[in-house]
């Protein structure tokens, strides 16, 4: 329950911090986001083209389990 509270209460001051007629802080918001979106972007592609490299090592070994069985 209070961690609930904290919730909504850090939430309610991260948008008055936005708002315009808070703190204004939009733009500076909204440029971070530009920026960090491309960085995220890279990571992502990244942590894709791990989990597509070790599909394809598993699928070869398994592969390879199956000849021997047979």
């Amino acid at each position: 329950m209070k961690s609930l509270v904290i919730g909504v209460i850090v939430l309610a001051a991260a948008l008055a911090a936005i708002a315009p007629s808070g703190l204004n802080w939009a733009p500076d918001v909204l440029r971070f986001l530009k920026g960090s979106v491309p960085v995220l972007a890279i990571l992502a592609g990244l942590v894709l083209l791990f989990v597509g490299i070790a599909d394809i090592k598993d699928l070869r070994d398994t592969k390879k389990e199956e000849k021997k069985e047979k």
